[in-house]
């Protein structure tokens, strides 16, 4: 299976200016999610920026590099633009990984990757976790996902899908998860056929895309079918703030 990992990566960002080049360790983030990438058994590794200088030190550390515009709204114009600019043809699957996830295993990228190219009903391919807190199935920040018997999606939301009426009927919300269903949460991580990001930009948003703030709601809303699988190993968290990377280097500096 020939598939193209490309690592998109901006270096605005309201909660973390200049993310992709924050260090951890010795390195910058951007390297750390470069390195993971190339363990896949992905043909090339592309990183994605509007940037010089993430082009540049990108460059340095060895990592193909396409310059893309600045005016993109989302991730999925973005990886577009590199399929043209490198020529891929419709068929060709690509994969996003996102520039801030510097631990994301190679394992679930190739999972993915395969997971769309052995599912011809599918556009689009992405993973799931189980979800085992209350909390989490409550928390908008953590997107959820139902799907059906053959495991394409029926939907992503924010909200807690599917709606247990009954244990949440109540006049005390239940302090844990309620039993008989397994809640998932989406991962982040997208297969996506040429021909599919080819379209996807000529489509105006979906009402219920903008509602969510979920752009793969676009995809469904056009008629283009997700196929969602279990991750095949735990997905560290991404880093979102400061914070977050503050928590990832004492967890890596207390391993050595």
């Amino acid at each position: 299976m020939d598939y193209t990992i490309v690592i998109p990566a901006r270096f605005a960002s309201t909660r973390f200016p200049g993310k992709p080049l924050a260090d951890i360790l010795g390195k910058p983030m951007i390297q750390h999610v470069y390195e993971r990438a190339i363990k896949s058994q992905a043909a090339q590794v592309v990183i994605a920026t509007d940037d010089k200088r993430i082009e540049e030190v990108a460059l340095a550390f060895g990592a193909q590099v396409c310059m893309t515009s600045s005016e993109h709204l989302s991730g999925t114009d973005r990886l577009q633009e590199v399929a043209e600019q490198l020529g891929l043809a419709d068929d060709h699957i690509v994969v996003n990984v996102q520039g801030d996830e510097p631990l994301i295993p190679p394992t679930v990228i190739d999972q993915v990757a395969r997971n769309l190219a052995e599912n011809n009903q599918a556009s689009i391919a992405t993973l799931c976790e189980p979800i085992s807190d209350l909390d989490d199935l409550l928390n908008p920040n953590v997107v959820k996902v139902t799907t059906d018997n053959t495991g394409l999606a029926l939907c992503f939301s924010r909200a807690p899908i599917p709606w247990p009426r009954d244990a949440f009927n109540q006049k005390q919300m239940p302090t844990q998860l309620p039993e008989g269903f397994e809640w998932l949460r989406h991962i982040g991580i997208y297969a996506y056929r040429v021909s599919l990001l080819n379209q996807y930009v000529t489509w105006d948003a979906a009402p219920i895309e903008l509602t969510e703030s979920l752009e793969q709601l676009r995809a469904m809303h056009y008629g283009k079918r997700i196929h969602v699988a279990s991750a095949l190993e735990a997905m560290p968290a991404g880093i979102d703030t400061p914070a977050d990377l503050e928590r990832l280097v004492n967890h890596l500096t207390s391993l050595h």
